[in-house]
């Protein structure tokens, strides 16, 4: 029991590592070459392109603005130090609006391509 107690975080992560193959193996395509996007659409096919950046992108915008929020404090009154903060912040949502634009961008262009 003392031996179980002391190794029981090897344990676990030896059993990890031998579950974790199973469970990623065990997919639809076993012994073929499948595609990841399943798209037979160009409109498909930037829906889920602009899906994984999204998923992607989002928790990056959070930290980023987490990490301006972090030099606003680190600054402590000093100008120039507040100042690269602020341009920090700025191109932090300049590029959140981006990304969360180009969603907007795309189901546009998506139904302008399915009117003609």
């Amino acid at each position: 029991m003392k031996f179980l107690r002391n190794n029981f975080y090897k344990f676990v992560f030896i059993s990890i590592l031998i579950i974790l193959p199973v469970i990623s193996f065990a997919d639809p395509c076993a012994g073929k070459i499948c595609n990841p996007i399943n798209s037979s659409t160009i409109n498909e096919f930037i829906k889920t392109l602009l899906k994984g950046v999204l998923r992607v992108g989002i928790p990056l915008v959070a930290l980023a603005i987490i990490y301006c929020g972090f030099l606003f404090v680190q600054a402590q009154g000093n100008s120039e130090k507040i100042e690269q903060a602020k341009d920090a912040l700025l191109y932090t949502i300049i590029g959140a609006a981006i990304l969360l634009g180009s969603w907007a961008i795309a189901g546009i262009i998506s139904n302008t391509i399915l009117v003609l």
